[in-house]
């Protein structure tokens, strides 16, 4: 770029990490699809295992298709590196692998994805970690759950089903005072409506399934260092700070630096656990990366039309969506998310569960399936599906109650999916 300027979203989306390719000149990043690498010789093989050079040994480690993904979305978030894997409950896996240990805590928001409040709840106290609940609409609750076991404060940028904004400035001077980092999960906003790192997250997580990959065709999940938190401040994250058996007493931290935390979730937490994210996967979601700000503007602007028309229906009850002028996270949404509010949002039909479960089940144009951030319209109602797993308290609490159908709304033309909720609702 002349005049050292950065290049612009668009650019990065479409050339961030991608260069022709050395063997054969193919413009498009191909597919790598083989498991694992030849190595010049024992000493290069020698180098790459012990971490003294950087290269492909494996694909359930580092694959070049992934890691064109891996530099784009590091590049649009504002992160030093990152790491793609199978799913983001895979992503959170290895994130939480590599903070905590048996007995800490960390501290999440209540207005969660159902899945993530599952995983939170269940499966990691089968390794011993625990999380303690806050309330995302009131940051003292973050501060009061705060004690000398709290490695981490998770939430996400938008949340899902509700589109709640959160507050994420507040919550990191949080975070910075309790000495811990901050965990946002960005799936809803991607990095074309909210940059967290900017206002001062350290670590991103993203379901890479949902708007970034955005056709509703691969599985994928990604984790970006930010590169702003100091591990070796205490001892407090010992995978970081103290000799790592695994690689002769290596220091991660020291040895790499503002980008420790991806190597430490590449190199212990993929390497053993395994969850992967296959090469033709990367690509697919590469290929949806490319229009990420032309489907996003698309998907907020629809989004807003149809939140209008329902507000408005004397069916609905009422709409949660932060780009309505009258919502209480409207302003929140014009800080964090300016360019628009997301299109995942939720809305309570009058007559409650059993009205709810008979909208989803009438529409026609839009699909009633259990996804979101597609090109296309989706629907669900998550009391009966997403979150069927928690107590009715619990639902309520992630903006999930009785009465709750979720909407993500797609790319299609605006009246046609209003005509299909109008016809549904009737």
């Amino acid at each position: 770029m002349s005049n050292n300027e950065s290049p612009g979203f668009n650019t990065l989306a479409i050339h961030a990490g991608a260069h022709p390719d050395p063997a054969t000149g193919a413009r498009v990043t191909p597919i790598y699809q083989t498991t694992a690498f030849v190595f010049d010789d024992v000493d290069h093989a020698a180098s790459l295992f012990g971490l003294q050079a950087f290269g492909n040994i494996y694909t359930r480690i580092t694959n070049p298709t992934t890691a064109v993904l891996e530099e784009k979305i590091a590049a649009l978030e504002g992160g030093t590196a990152a790491l793609g894997v199978a799913s983001g409950h895979g992503a959170q896996l290895l994130i939480f692998h590599t903070l905590l240990s048996p007995g800490d805590e960390f501290i999440a928001a209540r207005q969660l994805y159902g899945g993530s409040i599952n995983q939170f709840n269940h499966s990691f106290k089968q390794f011993g970690w625990n999380v303690v609940w806050a309330d995302g609409d009131d940051i003292s609750s973050f501060e009061k759950a705060i004690s000398p076991k709290t490695k981490a404060i998770f939430v996400e940028s938008i949340a899902n089903p509700g589109g709640r904004v959160m507050d994420l400035e507040a919550i990191s001077k949080i975070a910075k005072k309790a000495g811990v980092p901050l965990i946002v999960d960005n799936t809803l906003a991607t990095p074309y409506l909210c940059k967290p790192i900017e206002f001062g997250a350290d670590i991103i997580v993203h379901s890479l399934t949902k708007f970034l990959g955005g056709h509703g065709n691969s599985m994928g999940g990604a984790i970006v260092d930010a590169g702003t938190f100091d591990w070796s401040a205490n001892d407090r994250y010992p995978i970081l700070s103290q000799p790592c058996e695994s690689y002769n007493g290596l220091k991660i931290h020291e040895t790499f630096g503002n980008f420790a935390f991806a190597i430490a979730c590449r190199v212990l937490g993929l390497r053993d656990l395994g969850p992967a994210i296959s090469p033709t996967n990367s690509f697919n979601i590469l290929t949806g990366m490319e229009t990420l700000a032309l489907r996003m503007q698309r998907h907020c602007d629809n989004a807003l039309k149809v939140a209008e028309f329902l507000e408005a229906h004397e069916k609905v009850a009422w709409v949660s969506y932060a780009g309505l002028a009258g919502d209480s996270h409207n302003e929140r949404a014009k800080k964090y998310c300016p360019k628009g509010a997301g299109s995942v949002f939720s809305f309570g039909v009058t007559g409650g569960y059993d009205a709810g479960v008979k909208v989803v089940s009438s529409v026609e144009l839009i699909s009633h399936l259990a996804n979101l951030g597609d090109t296309r319209s989706l629907i669900i109602h998550p009391a009966s599906t997403t979150h069927r797993q928690l107590t009715e308290d619990q639902q309520v609490a992630a903006g999930a109650g009785a009465d709750v159908v979720r909407l993500s709304v797609g790319i299609e033309d605006v009246e046609d999916i209003i005509a299909d909720l109008d016809q549904a609702l009737s």
